[in-house]
């Protein structure tokens, strides 16, 4: 009965990559197929409840950084780091387009509902209208300021909407060719946007932490949740407008407009949700980590609004209707009269535009690599692709049997008999253990029954090894006999050799824990000590709070430089204040000082650039992974904000006459320049490396062009 009412269960986990995961999507019309990108720039496609790769496509030359399914399922568009498109029909498995224009990764991708058209959102803050049947990009939409995070398409294919690191959301007529409208009510940057199926309704999320409802007919803001505990990064709407679902770490919400409220709350550890879609009532959830990928089913039938027991947080009488009934219009009929609603819905080209067709080179080298041809047949190569045609029936995810929580056995769970003294302080248990309750295993116990080795002065003991080396003898290999280990540690016997007051010490044994070894968390020291004696409370402490002192000295030392950096700072002087910090030689009270001054970049200027460069090249060349991190995000503002700066001054003609002004800034310039060089050879020499820091450099590569 527990695994009939289960709400929510992991499905599986496997390996999917050879190298980092970087990115994944599942298909939303069957909701049983998934994509996933990795560092080892290959595209991977998976049957949602299998571990075995259906194909495998091959031809990027740098990480795949996003990848999306078509309306269809038909078709795949995966981008990379170098800002290249690739878009492979899945029915003939083979690639069907190279795209190239982007300047840096490709953040996010979409297809257009209905057209032979997808877009693409940058981190080089631009968005591009591709026509992937023959021209290539008909239209660049600029106007976000940072990388472009998520974009979408409405359903009725005439507005784009993108989200970015700006924290703006902007709408795009694609007719007119031009923005629409922008909505700034976010804080940090937006993550991820949905439209509703068939209203004219925008749903985003943020790092702000928050989800946002927008009015597409006003373009005002409905509603906003509560402030959750982490970044929001996948949203969902149901199929059939009823709710909002939203994946958080570790949850799954689902909410409800005008008004706004959570209906339910369901706890599944899934970790940062990557992709959420539907199948046969089953919420699927996708996630990785690392190699691995991980997919997680909610019923949504025993979730509110749908089912289920009522969410404490919302009163009863609150429950919407299973049906969409605001009154607000939909995409299809009576949309707002913008220009794209009077015109045929056919986007705006733009003539600058170069055109964009496939390398013969790269597209040879793309290839697609069938690994279970059966799979492959029935999801991609179905025998009729009229829709007309029956659907086939899907049968849904079960919970697995090994979900429903067994009690443990009663050996384990009560091991009484083995810690408690008592039973074990007459001779006859010695012989016959009783309190086991399994005396087959133990009913000759030679060692005990023997005379000889008991046979000592006053003060004599005999140990657990000669007692347990001999009982192995007779010890049988059966499942009761495993969890038996109740010997004492030590028996204490008087002059006669009779056993008298018995001292046990029980230790713990990976037989009664099969699971955690207590030792196996002990310091190698440790364990040589625990074979003679059982360490004391002062020894754990002396173990623990060795290097206590070092750490607390260095501490207090970083504490006072920061101090000391602070006081300046706030003299107004930021200069002087850095060239202290510089001063003090210490790494650590560099990447504090870099960190504020990477999170207010408008601190930056050409003179604190010349001064931090020099020590950059250390930063990002250094052993702690922090450090690396820092440094590389202080060389991505500096080549951001004055690459142009720097390269312009020293491509500059010389100017007639003195210019005092001009040769100061020539001379910082040049210096940053130097500097520059010097880091990029560390940064081109880390770009090969997998990872987030590998990510970190490949993206420090791209950059670097601004001062070529």
């Amino acid at each position: 009965m527990a695994q009939m009412t289960k709400r929510a269960w992991k499905l599986q986990e496997f390996v999917a990559h050879g190298a980092s995961v970087n990115c994944l999507a599942l298909g939303h019309k069957t909701g049983r197929v998934m994509v996933t990108g990795g560092e080892d720039r290959k595209v991977n496609l998976w049957r949602a409840g299998k571990p075995n790769c259906i194909m495998s496509l091959a031809g990027h030359t740098t990480p795949v950084t996003s990848v999306r399914f078509g309306q269809n399922e038909e078709m795949v568009v995966a981008g990379s780091m170098s800002g290249a498109l690739k878009i492979w029909n899945l029915e003939e498995a083979k690639i069907l387009r190279t795209l190239t224009g982007h300047k840096s990764g490709v953040n996010s991708l979409d297809f257009h509902p209905y057209g032979d058209y997808a877009t693409s959102g940058s981190q080089d803050s631009t968005i591009k209208l591709w026509d992937i049947r023959r021209k290539g990009c008909i239209y660049t939409y600029k106007g976000h300021t940072n990388p472009v995070n998520c974009l979408r398409f409405s359903p009725d294919g005439k507005w784009i909407a993108s989200g970015g690191e700006d924290s703006i959301i902007k709408i795009w007529d694609l007719t007119a060719g031009k923005i629409l409208t922008e909505m700034k009510l976010h804080t940090a940057g937006v993550n991820v946007i949905e439209f509703h199926p068939n209203e004219l309704l925008l749903a985003s999320g943020s790092s702000d932490k928050t989800v946002k409802l927008w009015d597409l007919e006003t373009f005002q803001l409905i509603g906003s949740s509560d402030m959750d505990a982490n970044p929001i990064r996948s949203i969902y709407f149901h199929p059939e407008g009823t709710c909002l679902y939203s994946g958080v770490k570790d949850y799954l919400k689902v909410y409800g407009w005008e008004p706004t409220q959570c209906y339910d709350s369901v706890p599944i550890s899934w970790g940062e949700v990557a992709d959420m879609s539907m199948s046969n009532n089953q919420l699927i959830g996708a996630s990785f980590s690392k190699t691995n990928v991980s997919t997680y089913v909610v019923d949504v039938s025993r979730v509110q609004p749908i089912g289920g027991e009522p969410y404490q947080g919302v009163q009863q009488q609150q429950q919407p209707p299973l049906t969409s009934s605001h009154g607000r219009r939909s995409y299809l009929t009576d949309r707002p009269p913008t220009q794209s609603s009077r015109q045929a819905s056919i986007p705006k080209e733009d003539e600058s535009e170069p055109t964009s067709t496939s390398p013969d080179q790269e597209d040879r080298e793309s290839v697609a690599d069938i690994k279970d041809p059966e799979d492959y047949r029935q999801i991609f190569q179905p025998k009729s692709r009229l829709d007309r045609s029956p659907v086939r029936n899907i049968e849904p995810f079960q919970p697995p049997n090994d979900d429903v929580v067994v009690p443990e056995p009663e050996i384990v769970k009560q091991p009484a008999p083995v810690k408690q003294p008592a039973p074990v302080k007459q001779p006859a248990p010695v012989k016959q253990p009783a309190p086991v309750k399994q005396p087959a295993p133990v009913k000759q116990p030679a060692p005990v029954k023997q005379p000889a080795p008991v046979k000592q002065s006053a003060g004599s003991k005999t140990t657990r090894r000669d007692i347990v080396t001999s009982s192995r003898q007779v010890e049988k290999p059966s499942s009761e006999s495993r969890h038996v280990d109740s010997v004492p540690d030590t028996v204490e016997t008087d002059p006669s050799g009779k056993p008298s007051k018995l001292t046990v010490h029980v230790r713990p044994t990976p037989r009664q824990s099969e699971e955690i070894n207590p030792e196996d968390f002990l310091p190698p020291e440790a364990k040589v000590q625990n074979e003679g004696r059982v360490m004391s409370q002062d020894d754990c402490l002396e173990m623990i709070n060795r290097g206590h002192n070092a750490m607390e000295s260095a501490l207090s030392h970083r504490k006072k430089s920061l101090q000391i950096v602070r006081v300046m700072w706030s003299s107004g002087n930021a200069k002087t204040a850095i060239d202290s910090a510089i001063s003090m030689n210490d790494q650590a009270v560099m990447c504090d000082i870099l960190n504020i001054l990477n999170e207010k970049s408008g601190l930056w200027n050409l003179n604190i650039s010349a001064c931090l460069l020099p020590h950059l090249k250390d930063l990002i060349s250094h052993k702690y992974e922090q450090y690396v991190t820092i440094g590389c995000e202080s060389l991505k503002i500096v080549l951001k904000n004055f690459g142009p700066v720097i390269k312009a001054n020293l491509t500059a003609p010389p100017s007639v006459g003195v210019d005092i002004s001009r040769e100061d800034r020539y001379k910082k310039c040049n210096d940053c320049y130097k500097h520059l060089m010097e880091a990029r050879k560390v940064v081109e020499t880390n770009s090969s490396i997998s990872g987030k820091v590998g990510d970190t450099f490949r993206q420090l590569k791209i950059l670097y062009s601004c001062v070529d």
